[in-house]
């Protein structure tokens, strides 16, 4: 089994602006566009965790909170919160940015998770995460609960 690792060391962070082909005919972003953009995040901090090569498994809790206008700085912040075998699931909470007055709006957030792939593209063990404070404690706990309810409707499909 790999070592534990803090989940401190897995935070990805980075901004985009909202430009005219980011937009819809309402002028803010695509939520579309949102969610590549949190999906490529939350790779990077799956991938810091692990230090293998993710895949993303599925995306749970997507809301979409306020519109990103145009103009304004999408910033995007992901961290692992919980480790299981060979998955990990990653916090993505996109903020708006206002670049005239520094206000900051909660736009979108979501939870994703990531599986590890070894050479043959086959699931791969991934560290433990090592919680640290009685926040990423809690976070743990609360994706343990999304995770059986991700696994209960996986097996309702089959």
């Amino acid at each position: 089994m790999p070592d534990a690792r803090p989940a401190h060391q897995s935070r990805a962070e980075t901004a985009e602006m909202i430009l005219p082909s980011d937009t819809n005919v309402h002028g803010t972003a695509f939520g579309g566009r949102v969610v590549q953009w949190m999906d490529l995040c939350c790779s990077i901090a799956a991938g810091r965790h692990c230090r293998q090569p993710v895949v993303t498994v599925s995306i749970d809790d997507l809301h979409f909170h306020a519109p990103i206008r145009i103009g304004d700085y999408a910033l995007l912040t992901a961290q692992v919160t919980a480790t299981f075998r060979s998955s990990m699931e990653v916090e993505c909470v996109v903020m708006a940015e206002n670049p005239s007055t520094g206000e900051r709006t909660l736009c979108t957030s979501a939870f994703l998770t990531f599986v590890a792939l070894d050479a043959r593209n086959r699931p791969l063990e991934v560290p433990p995460l090592l919680l640290e404070t009685a926040a990423e404690k809690q976070a743990f706990e609360d994706a343990k609960e999304r995770r059986s309810a991700r696994l209960a409707r996986a097996k309702r499909k089959d």
